[in-house]
């Protein structure tokens, strides 16, 4: 069960559809939704000394994230779900770790992390700080908004791709949804294992499911496999190598971020 949603408000072309999915899923639960707009106007970027084109981004950064809180808020209200919004300036990862501290499901745009213009973080190491600090479940939305029907869960028979799955089934989000797990083992008798063993186990929490296995390279095929099947969303957590110990993210996991057009569940 979730009570406490968090909702990025990044002033990008992703926001109302973070918002929508947010406000959606808190008059489904009765739960309670905390809108979160954060400018880091240190990292704005900008060339030396050209102080009226910083000027002129700040003014744009903060009127794209006003107009992301009254959309929030008009949401929320027309919803009649408690909502609140917090104003934060400075690290805006700091400030969503210490937020999402205390909330169970957090929703941000796929690429609204990433919009922020930062100076010196790459993609790869701005989300590696949120995963790292336990920045999970969250919700990678896409610029449209879809009705969550078809889930693919990517599973590998590791801990953190059974803890992605488990965490999906048990939140029960979308308990109508159907699910394919797709399964990339180069041995045909052992994906069949696997995907038996979890096809069991999302079936005792009753859901719909199938599966597939493809012999090959997940970091081409899992996207393929899921716009393919027209899935609405794709369930995944880390690789086998732990983000805390090796600072780094699964090769599988960054590719997808990157890339899909899909929204994400990613857990750990």
């Amino acid at each position: 069960m979730i009570k406490r949603i968090l909702v990025g408000l990044a002033g990008t072309t992703y926001t109302p559809v973070a918002i929508q999915r947010g406000v959606t899923l808190a008059q489904s639960y009765d739960a309670e939704v905390t809108g979160v707009a954060i400018l880091d106007s240190s990292r704005l970027r900008c060339e030396p000394n050209r102080e009226a084109i910083r000027a002129e981004r700040m003014e744009i950064a903060l009127s794209q994230i006003q107009r992301s809180i009254v959309d929030f808020e008009t949401a929320c209200q027309r919803a009649s779900i408690k909502h609140r919004v917090v104003e934060e300036s400075g690290d805006a990862f700091t400030a969503l770790i210490d937020r999402a501290r205390y909330s169970d499901l957090m929703v941000f745009g796929l690429r609204s992390v990433f919009k922020y213009d930062f100076l010196a973080d790459d993609p790869e190491s701005l989300l590696i700080r949120l995963v790292s600090a336990g920045v999970r479940p969250l919700i990678a939305v896409s610029e449209k908004y879809r009705r969550i029907s078809r889930v693919i869960i990517a599973f590998n028979g590791t801990m953190e791709s059974a803890k992605a799955m488990k965490r999906f089934v048990q939140m029960r989000l979308w308990p109508g949804a159907e699910l394919k797990i797709v399964t990339f083992h180069p041995s045909e008798p052992k994906a069949n294992e696997l995907l038996r063993d979890a096809e069991d186990y999302c079936r005792a929490h009753g859901y719909s499911v199938c599966h597939q296995s493809n012999p090959g390279d997940p970091k081409v095929l899992l996207l393929a496999a899921a716009t393919l099947w027209q899935a609405d969303m794709i369930v995944m957590g880390n690789s086998a190598r732990s983000v805390l110990t090796r600072r780094v993210l699964g090769d599988t996991l960054l590719e997808t971020l990157r890339n899909t057009t899909i929204p994400l569940f990613l857990a750990q």
